[in-house]
């Protein structure tokens, strides 16, 4: 079945719908933090990256604003006072600006209220303050992935690295991951990229080839991880007298230490018996336990301490995840280290990106030609007392842990919620195809160009590739008129990101070649566009053409330039840092730093 483009009466359906799935009035309605919210009331926000008064942050240390219990990735405060005064406030100037692309800025009383810009329909608006934020969202690896060495990505929790020993120590084999210990008081160690990981709960499924001789064996899930030699870590250890025990240590400096001694959790070992570890870390809490596959969980915690250490340096607060394996002096070699499964439940970044900013990216019906008439006046007036979702939360509303939003006029299928990138290949890898509508498992007709699809293929139903994702947001959701493969006339979003930078709707604000852009014209709502990956099998992978997109959000914490985009290695829309920065203004080697190539203003 074909369906078409909602009418802007449905979107304002949504908008509610929005509302109701977040427990308020307003999208994600909750209150932030005093601290939070003090950092941001000086804030002015004009919309632009370069001034400062537009792109307010939380100062460091400051708590992030969420919801209870929740991981919410946009929030906004119900008691800001914006909510309780006129808007606008007093009577309209105008004034054009200088630079290129043109554009004019409006004020009333109390300062900037919007910013057209001539050529584009995407307006910043001044509204109430919002704070963007996100955390981990959780992921499972059992292994199921073919690779050439190595333990390959994760699904969604980043990239396996080893450390010590020959690459041929560490490989995958008919879904589980093997470390193969070779040599008496062999350590070996693989962490997952993410070291930004602070409280998690997670647990691992450990196993060997053979009862060790001479001396114990163990495996270890390791957190908390700086390098090899600065670690926590709740090991299992198997004895010749194939005795199971658990203990939890400290490695600090290259030192190995004790934080809770070793208790039997076990007799009888025999070759290939799983055993699983579940370590839990919450503040200054460490919580470990061990059990065997098939048997039930234990009620309590075997390990339940706080590191000692009084020094702030010398305490593991975040890190990253990993595994460690060791044959102790004198044990018997070779023997296989097999993990099965590496399950992280929860996890927090000690650290999350957070922007704080009151610009909201409205859509005009047409673009601005540059002319102020009294019915654009009227418009921005009511703009101005909106607070219904605008491009900015329906791109929070496809991150992590936001909630799922069905649309009874398109069938009931959701429209709104945490989206996947894809499902992964043979090696592990994610496809890239899913677009806004095959999210939605929908058939799709685009009255602009005349073209239509068909049903989607079920894979793709809950995933946004990152034109995808564009679309999702500025096309379905915002009203931009889409097209497929034709009719790339600078009125329409076309399919792919190569296609949208070059012939996209609105207007470019700044381009390179062959390097960065400047980004002085820079505002929150602009896409922008990335050489960011090269591939010989893929003609839209390789040097010197766009492959990638997002649509900037604003300057974070620490001063980065954040932008959204779907991405393979986090698995879905994200603007953290897992897999890459997801900033423009970051070190000359940064992935996305460097390969900037067009912003372009829808």
């Amino acid at each position: 079945m074909s369906t078409s483009k909602p009418a802007p009466s449905r979107r304002s359906a949504l908008a509610v719908l929005a509302g109701v799935a977040a427990g308020g009035s307003l999208p994600f309605a909750v209150a932030p933090s005093a601290n939070a919210a003090a950092s941001a009331n000086a804030a002015t926000p004009s919309g632009t990256a370069a001034a400062p008064s537009g792109t307010a942050a939380t100062s460091a240390g400051t708590t992030v604003p969420m919801a209870p219990g929740g991981k919410l990735p946009m929030v906004a405060d119900p008691s800001d006072p914006w909510h309780f005064t006129a808007h606008p406030s007093g009577a309209l100037t105008t004034r054009v600006l200088s630079g290129t692309p043109a554009c004019l800025e409006v004020s009333d009383g109390t300062g900037v209220l919007a910013t057209l810009t001539t050529g584009a329909k995407t307006v910043t608006v001044r509204g109430p303050k919002r704070w963007f934020t996100e955390q981990k969202k959780p992921f499972a690896d059992g292994f199921a992935r073919t690779t050439t060495t190595g333990w390959g990505t994760s699904p969604g929790g980043g990239t396996w690295t080893r450390h010590n020993g020959v690459a041929g120590d560490y490989f995958l084999e008919s879904g589980r991951a093997v470390v193969n210990l070779t040599a008496s008081n062999a350590s070996r160690h693989v962490f997952l990229s993410d070291q930004l990981v602070g409280d998690f709960d997670a647990a691992a499924r450990f196993s060997f080839d053979k009862v060790p001789t001479g001396a114990p064996v163990s495996l270890a899930l390791s957190f908390g991880v700086r390098d090899v030699d600065n670690h926590y870590r709740a090991r299992l250890e198997v004895t010749p007298a194939k005795d199971v025990r658990l203990v939890l240590e400290k490695e600090l400096a290259d030192v190995s230490g004790t934080l809770s001694p070793a208790v039997t959790v076990g007799t009888g070992f025999a070759a290939f018996d799983h055993w699983w570890v579940q370590v839990e870390k919450s503040g200054p809490v460490i919580r470990a336990r061990a059990w065997r596959d098939g048997t039930p969980t234990p009620d309590t915690w075997h390990h339940s301490v706080r590191d000692p250490e009084q020094q702030p340096d010398k305490v593991f607060t975040s890190g990253s995840l990993g595994v460690r394996a060791l044959a102790s002096q004198g044990a018997t070699v070779p023997l296989e280290a097999r993990i099965y499964d590496f399950v992280v439940t929860s996890a927090d970044w000690a650290d999350p990106p957070v922007v704080c900013h009151d610009t909201w990216v409205r859509v005009l019906p047409e673009p601005f030609d540059g002319t102020w008439t009294p019915a654009l006046e009227q418009r921005v007036r009511a703009w101005a007392a909106d607070t219904s979702p605008d491009a900015l939360a329906y791109a929070s509303m496809f991150r992590p842990h936001a909630p799922a939003v069905t649309d009874p006029a398109l069938q009931g299928a959701q429209v709104l919620g945490a989206s996947g990138y894809s499902e992964t290949d043979d090696a592990g890898l994610r496809y890239v195809g899913a677009d806004f509508h095959e999210y939605m498992g929908l058939a799709w007709t685009f009255p602009a160009s005349g073209e239509s699809t068909g049903t989607p293929e079920a894979r793709w139903k809950g995933n946004l590739d990152c034109s995808g994702f564009v679309r999702m947001v500025y096309g379905h959701h915002m009203g931009i008129p889409m097209v497929l493969y034709k009719d790339y006339d600078g009125r329409n979003l076309p399919r792919t990101s190569k296609r949208q930078a070059t012939n996209g709707p609105g207007t470019v604000v700044a381009s390179g070649t062959d390097a960065p852009p400047s980004l002085t014209a820079l505002r929150i709502g602009d896409v922008v566009f990335f050489d960011a990956t090269t591939d010989p099998d893929d003609p839209e992978a390789t040097a010197g053409v766009v492959d990638h997109t997002g649509i900037y959000v604003g300057q974070d914490q620490h001063g980065g330039l954040r932008f959204v985009s779907s991405r393979k290695t986090p698995n879905g829309p994200t603007m953290a840092d897992l897999g890459a920065k997801s900033i423009l203004n970051g070190a000359a080697t940064d992935l996305y730093t460097k390969s900037l190539r067009v912003i372009r203003r829808f």
